[in-house]
């Protein structure tokens, strides 16, 4: 038994993290303290104000741990991984995990290169970055090297100049061919240097460049050179159009700003590198009701920068963040040198906060119309239904089809959606075992027979037991069961759980003359609705995903008897080796076209068994 009491005397005043379980041994807070004696402590304090969420918290504790460590930096340190790990429902959490790309620099190389690359790292090399948008990382990259023909190879030169053959890329013009000695060093590094100019954003020298390139290919009558010139001033010209540039002061700094309402909450984020506005992104938060801006803004930074590999010298944020020495601390630890977290109150610095904070707004709004769109659509849909047919809730819907060919492979198929949405992980097949030929009601009668019967089977056994009736497969049962057959196989519905002593509403579709849906059956009448509504469409949808489900099924099925007759005709080759055959070459057509040394190397196959197939397929022992 944990003695909480007796517990908080025994902690240690020294930094570390400490971590909060309930009564199921869930962690369901992670929090880190220059004295843990102290923090913890302040937690079981009579009296003490905090906030509702914290309140909430502190009621599911049902015991506590912690881990020491030699400083508040390093504390920092593992309460990010541990929150990253667990994803304690109190800590409020980054949902995004997003990592950027950079264009990487080999400038320590003789004749360098540049390099996608999404994990910079403390080398020689210079990194620009991150970009938010890949494809223009990626576009930038591909001018560079097509306008100044940087070489994309790993031989070290110029070590290995001579020794091998020039690349493609030298053919097609995009290299220079170092490794050949066709350009100085003098000479490529000065081209490199302008590349690295483009990648900064200084369009104007390469538009120069392209433009005397072109005009000396005019006047030597290499119309085509000129050309390709001019297609790629009016590329690189688009380019510079797409990315806004401003003057920041020429430093690397990032911009920090929040919006939310009492559910939400997002961060924008504006890379400035080298003064030049890059790109931006957001980042939505989860657990954040009832937090305080700044505690927010807070969480955030610590997360968001301990997956970042790249820090700048500045991050300028919306809101005071109470442990902004420790936080720059660790920061100026991680970036090898100084960096300062400030609260801009004036001049372009707070403009460029605000626009920030505009940004994120408008995200926030957007995300707030798609989420009440994604409502009317599930759960506002469900309601709807709900209301037609006088249910007071019905959020768990089940629904059947059966699919066959004249009674042949006959097979069963049930979905589920749960608050409007498919919840596939609930859907279930069955096999058609007492019905032969085509009888859909008697199909429909065994599926539905055989799903309740082991539902309540599953119930009974699991209660014996004094488990919890969420392990089984069948023991969920539906507010509402909604057939497609309508009022026929509503029917045997009905049947089914009147036989079984089980109370569940069942509704039918009914079908116009051309097959479309046009009310629901339900408690023997016809109900009419309204068939340009969300409702109606989430009819439609748990109608087509059922018949999709069970032709699937139906699909595979035929597919798997298809296989194994052809296979059963050929001589020697029995289930374990018709398997191990479809395992390893995963069709039909497959087999039929290797050669016998390779059917020979299938597990459980021989010499013998593999010419037997070789035989079957190419000496008209299969049928076409």
């Amino acid at each position: 038994m944990f003695d909480i009491k007796e517990e908080l005397k025994k902690l240690p005043a020294k930094p570390g993290v400490y971590l909060m379980h309930d009564k199921s041994d869930a962690i369901i807070y992670v929090g880190k303290a220059i004295s843990l004696k102290n923090r913890v402590r302040q937690y079981f304090q009579a009296g003490r104000r905090v906030s509702p969420k914290i309140e909430r918290m502190i009621s599911q504790i049902d015991h506590f741990e912690y881990i020491i460590t030699d400083s508040e930096v390093e504390a920092l340190v593992l309460e990010n991984n541990l929150i990253k790990e667990y994803e304690p429902k109190y800590n409020t959490m980054l949902k995004d995990d997003k990592t950027y790309p950079y264009i990487k620099a080999t400038v320590y190389e003789d004749f360098p290169r540049l390099i996608y690359s999404r994990q910079p790292k403390k080398d020689k090399c210079k990194y620009f970055g991150p970009f938010t948008n890949v494809t223009a990382a990626r576009d930038t990259l591909e001018f560079a090297h097509k306008i100044y023909r940087i070489r994309t190879c790993r031989r070290v030169l110029p070590r290995d100049i001579g020794k091998e053959r020039p690349c493609l890329n030298y053919h097609i013009g995009k290299c220079n061919a170092p490794c050949q000695g066709y350009i100085s060093k003098e000479e490529y590094n000065k081209n490199f240097n302008k590349a690295l100019k483009l990648i900064e954003g200084d369009y104007k020298q390469v538009i120069e460049y392209l433009e005397e390139k072109m005009y000396e290919a005019s006047e030597k009558m290499e119309y085509e050179q000129a050309a390709v010139c001019r297609d790629l001033i009016e590329s690189v010209k688009k380019m510079s159009v797409k990315q806004k540039i401003n003057d920041f002061g020429g430093m690397d700094r990032d911009v920090v700003a929040l919006a939310r309402t009492n559910e939400e909450a997002v961060v924008q984020v504006f890379f400035i590198r080298e003064g030049k506005l890059i790109g931006r992104d957001h980042f939505h938060l989860k657990g954040s009701y009832g937090e305080k801006e700044n505690d927010m803004l807070q969480a955030f930074i610590k997360q968001f920068y301990a997956g970042t590999p790249f820090i700048p010298r500045e991050v300028m944020v919306e809101y005071e963040v109470t442990e902004s020495e420790l936080i720059e601390k660790w920061l100026s630890e991680k970036r090898g040198g100084k960096v300062s977290i400030i609260v801009p109150k004036k001049g372009q610095k707070e403009r460029l906060v605000e626009l920030a904070h505009k940004n994120a707004a408008m995200v926030l709004t957007k995300d707030m119309e798609k989420i009440k769109r994604e409502e009317e659509r599930t759960t506002g849909a469900m309601k709807q239904i709900s209301g037609w047919l006088g249910l007071e809730d019905a959020s768990r819907v089940e629904s059947y089809d059966i699919s066959n060919i004249s009674g042949f492979l006959s097979v069963g198929s049930m979905v589920v959606f749960d608050d409007g949405k498919p919840k596939k992980s609930e859907y279930r097949k069955f096999r058609i075992k007492t019905v032969e030929g085509p009888n859909d009601y008697a199909s429909m009668y065994e599926v539905l027979k055989r799903r309740f019967s082991h539902g309540l089977m599953e119930i009974e056994q699991l209660n014996e037991k004094n488990f919890s009736t969420e392990f089984g497969s069948f023991t969920k049962f539906p507010d509402l069961i909604m057939m497609d057959g309508g009022v026929g196989q509503v029917h045997i519905a009905m049947q089914v759980l009147s036989e079984l002593d089980i109370d569940i509403p069942v509704c039918g579709m009914v079908k116009d003359d051309n097959h479309r849906t046009r009310g629901l059956f339900f408690d023997e009448h016809e109900i009419p609705i309204d068939t340009n509504s969300e409702g109606f469409r989430l009819m439609t949808r748990i109608q087509d995903e059922v018949h999709r489900f069970a032709i699937e099924y139906h699909r595979s099925l035929r597919s798997k008897e298809q296989v194994k007759s052809i296979l059963d005709d050929i001589p020697g080759i029995g289930e374990k080796r018709r398997k191990a055959l479809m395992k390893h070459f995963a069709s039909i057509e497959a087999i039929k076209n290797a050669a016998i040394d390779e059917l020979a190397q299938v597990e459980s196959m021989n010499e013998k068994a593999a010419a037997s197939v070789y035989k079957f397929f190419h000496q008209g022992g299969a049928k076409e």
